[in-house]
């Protein structure tokens, strides 16, 4: 008998520990993010950031619906491919709960699509094209930040302000850029009927030829200049245009360069004047946003980029989602997503019903060369859900799921 005692307690025992294993798995929530690290580290080094330390005050307040949140990475190196492949192990071997990430656009419309496939919650943080809510949008995707439809219609009226007739323009070719200047087109020709583009140059993302950009804008004599570009491609076309004097005598309109990923590089190259998008994290003067500055200070000893705000605030999104829901299952976190609203360093956000777009807003001002350091000026903070389409366009723009 004392054979078969020995297998019974030998089975009761491996039995508690896939017991303890199965309740020790239930009780960690497994958040898979996927970004381009390596590919762009200005922005994500402080989102990654921020993401921490959200995840940080959240399980130290006890987790969402008793659970701790675990954060699990994957650096998709740029290709879509490589992204897709990432979602795939995500799912598969690491068993998440949900996806969340991106920041280029390409990548974002991959895991969009992906998502779809799948039927698997995605909350896209960062990526800016529109197609992810509108023409690629689907059940299971939604999407935290202010896209380039809303940058750029924040943009619009300011720019019409100007009353200058001749355009030029400048963007990465890819889809962020290609669709920032298509509604920045459409928008300012609404509100000024007799503007002309006269000029545009495309290079390709992180591969501008500064110097011969620069000239064929200044060969084109245009009144006014719209620029999309960002990171290492802005700091060449600002030195370039600097030494050209392209911008001396002519206004710019310009898509992200008030961020501090952006504007802090160029330090006493930084143009005056230049209308932006940004974020001037020390001027901030809100309860939301001083609780969130404190404790980034504190955990980082650094300031906060925009990048930093972004995945905090991704992070709280898919806290108070899960937590709505009781549940991290597709549907019901789908469901407890539309609609949701959430409190956020920039205030109330909230997460459309009518295509999974959060009203998360976007600071526009002014650039300044502040001895030698760049910083924003004259800024406001512009409420996201003021700067959508109506829901009958959105119905035009966005497949029935």
């Amino acid at each position: 008998m004392k054979p078969f005692r020995t297998l019974t307690r030998a089975a009761a025992a491996l039995g508690l520990a896939f017991g303890l294993s199965s309740v020790m798995a239930q009780g960690v929530i497994k958040i898979g993010e996927i970004n381009s690290y390596k590919a762009q580290p200005a922005f994500l080094d402080p989102y990654k950031k921020g993401m921490e330390l959200a995840v940080d005050e959240i399980n130290a307040a006890g987790g969402v619906n008793g659970r701790k949140l675990q954060l699990i990475i994957r650096d998709d190196n740029a290709p879509p491919g490589d992204a897709v492949r990432a979602a795939e192990e995500l799912i598969s071997r690491e068993q998440v709960d949900v996806l969340s990430g991106a920041f280029l656009s390409h990548i974002g419309l991959a895991l969009t699509d992906f998502s779809k496939q799948k039927k698997f919650f995605f909350l896209a943080g960062e990526p800016l094209t529109d197609k992810i809510v509108w023409q690629n949008g689907n059940k299971y995707t939604f999407r935290l930040r202010a896209s380039t439809y809303m940058q750029a219609a924040m943009l619009v009226p300011e720019a019409a302000k100007l009353k200058k007739k001749r355009w030029a323009v400048v963007y990465p070719n890819y889809e962020y850029g290609q669709s920032a200047v298509a509604t920045f087109k459409q928008l300012l020709k609404a509100a000024q009927p007799d503007v002309e583009f006269v000029a545009e140059q495309a290079p390709a993302l992180g591969k501008v030829d500064a110097g011969a950009v620069a000239q064929a804008l200044a060969d084109a004599k245009p009144d006014a200049i719209f620029n999309v570009l960002f990171g290492a491609d802005l700091a060449k076309f600002v030195r370039e245009g600097n030494t050209r004097g392209l911008f001396q005598g002519r206004e710019v309109v310009s898509l992200l360069t008030g961020e501090p990923e952006y504007l802090d590089p160029l330090k006493d190259e930084t143009p005056n004047g230049w209308i932006v998008t940004g974020y001037p994290w020390n001027g901030i003067n809100t309860p939301e946003h001083k609780a969130f500055l404190a404790g980034y200070q504190k955990k980082f000893n650094d300031y906060p980029r925009l990048g930093s705000v972004v995945g905090y605030t991704m992070i709280q999104a898919l806290a108070a989602g899960i937590k709505k829901a009781g549940s991290t299952e597709t549907e019901k976190l789908v469901t407890a997503f539309t609609g949701l609203t959430m409190d956020s360093p920039f205030g109330k956000v909230s997460f459309r019903p009518q295509d999974h777009q959060s009203t998360m807003g976007a600071f526009v001002g002014k650039t300044k060369n502040d001895n030698g350091k760049g910083i924003m000026v004259d800024y406001r903070y512009l409420d996201g859900a003021a700067f959508q389409p109506s829901n009958d366009e959105v119905k035009k723009l966005r497949p029935a799921d």
